[in-house]
């Protein structure tokens, strides 16, 4: 019988913070004006960072490690790396969206609420051990993520966006509860040791449990926009608010894969050589149609779209390669990703003028003779997407390709290598827009007004991109730690 102790509410007192913290925002926004939504936004960071506060204590404590409800949750140190990724991604969206909220006519502090909802289903995916609490995480970041997407109601492009996740994530639902369900049935529980002491003993091999897993590879591949499970991600990104575009692309997919190394680098750990196959196709598949089709486009948002569907395939090549070393790439390429994709996207919203412009790549041209320093930041940010050095993206990729060749994946690095250089592409054609051709005659040489938010956003997000490109060794020491628990 299920009994509850003082260790389990300890182990999640972050999410309590965030849930609870929340539920409060939600009272508060009831008696705050609309032109006074700061106030609320100020209270949602307070939150996220009470919430790191308290995660950072308990990777010192006592519990740190230790399973609680009955071995479905864990606050180890795995988790509590990805949780202060997804930290940042929420207080980096919410100081980019209350200037565009204002502009857009939406400031409402649902917002703020959905975005901190959300930050909890991420934090229970990154310390779920049991697949029954991992899809409950799953569910309780979609949902909110669902609702952001379609927020914009007067944007019809939000509304298809939105419609097309929710009817698609559904979908993905569905395979992956049947694929759980498959695993029950054969392995008897659905705790991820359960899982692989079940799968040891057993043939592993069998049709059933090769089902089991491929469905459910399928549903978490829907959550990063792996190939052929990306369909939704391109309108996503495009209709969706351009903060919530960032952090789905971020927060969400960090979230998918912290299950994704969780499941298969544990739980279907004795299956390696049958899911490998499935993970590698993915991956190539991904970075070669991702990249292949963001040269076609000439809305950034749904090119940076394409673009993250390219970075997924990346980041499942650390999970091809396994091991330690394999997830601690995967890792480190996540609090690259974060950092680059979150300033890429901060400076498409600096380019929004009056609800114009910053969107087409074409809104790019000559910047660097109207705003030199716009022009910089936006070249260190698509530098390090592509993984030119010295920036953090090319450290990224090096120790991901690092992993894979010490296992002997030569051929899988060649290709992933290749596909960089088609992504290079696409990256340096806006870089040349800004720098090499005149801004047409009646661009706008001033930037929108000044917002304090946004530029805190990007100074952090550089800082980032070039010290973890010149000295990483402090975070690859970090996802280290964090995956030796795996």
């Amino acid at each position: 019988m299920f009994k509850l102790n003082i260790n389990d509410i300890i182990s999640i007192l972050p999410e309590m913070i965030v849930a609870l913290g929340a539920c409060f925002i939600l009272i508060v926004d009831l008696f705050t004006g609309k032109d006074r939504k700061c106030l609320v936004a100020a209270l949602s960071v307070v939150t996220v960072i009470a919430a790191a506060v308290a995660t950072w204590w308990l990777t010192g404590s006592d519990i740190a490690g230790i399973l609680t409800f009955s071995g479905m949750f864990a606050a180890d140190y795995y988790s509590a790396f990805l949780k202060f990724l997804f930290y940042a991604a929420a207080i980096m969206t919410i100081l980019m969206s209350h200037r565009y909220l204002k502009d857009e006519d939406i400031n409402l502090g649902e917002y703020y609420v959905l975005v901190l909802f959300a930050l909890s289903g991420m934090m229970v995916m990154a310390s779920g051990k049991d697949l029954l609490m991992l899809y409950v995480g799953t569910e309780m970041m979609s949902i909110p993520i669902y609702a952001l997407v379609g927020f914009a109601q007067h944007d019809k492009r939000s509304n298809e966006g939105a419609l097309k996740y929710v009817i698609l994530g559904a979908f993905s639902s569905g395979v992956m509860l049947f694929g759980i369900s498959l695993v029950y049935g054969l392995c008897g529980t659905t705790a991820l040791d359960g899982v692989a002491e079940a799968l040891k003993a057993a043939d592993a091999a069998s049709p059933a449990m090769i089902l089991a897993v491929t469905l459910l590879f399928a549903g978490f591949a829907f959550k990063i926009a792996g190939v052929p499970f990306h369909m939704w991600a391109p309108d996503a990104y495009e209709g969706a608010p351009t903060p919530i575009t960032a952090y789905m692309s971020v927060g969400a997919k960090a979230a998918a894969f912290a299950v994704l190394l969780r499941v298969f680098a544990e739980g279907f750990a004795p299956m390696y050589e049958q899911w490998k196959v499935l993970v590698i196709v993915v991956s190539l598949a991904s970075m070669i149609y991702g990249n292949f089709t963001a040269i076609a486009q000439k809305n950034i948002k749904r090119m940076l779209a394409y673009s993250s569907i390219g970075h997924a395939g990346y980041a499942l090549l650390g999970l091809v390669a396994y091991g330690e070393q394999g997830v601690a790439s995967v890792l480190f390429y996540l609090a690259v990703y974060t950092a680059m994709n979150m300033g890429a996207f901060a400076v498409v919203l600096l380019m929004k003028r009056n609800g114009k412009g910053g969107e087409l790549i074409s809104d790019y041209t000559g910047l660097a003779k109207n705003n030199k320093l716009t022009a910089l930041v936006m070249l260190i940010f698509l530098f390090s997407l592509a993984g030119i050095p010295p920036t953090a993206g090319f450290m990224g990729k090096f120790y991901v390709f690092v992993a894979l060749l010490e296992k002997g994946f030569v051929a899988v690095a060649i290709v992933a290598l290749l596909a960089s250089a088609v992504a290079a592409y696409f990256y340096i054609r806006i870089i040349m827009l800004m720098y090499m051709k005149d801004a047409p005659k009646d661009a706008d040489t001033c930037m929108c007004e000044k917002d304090r938010g946004l530029a805190f956003v990007i100074i952090v997000a550089v800082i980032v991109v070039i010290g973890l490109g010149v000295y990483p060794g402090c975070i690859i020491d970090l996802a280290v730690a964090a995956s030796k628990i795996l």
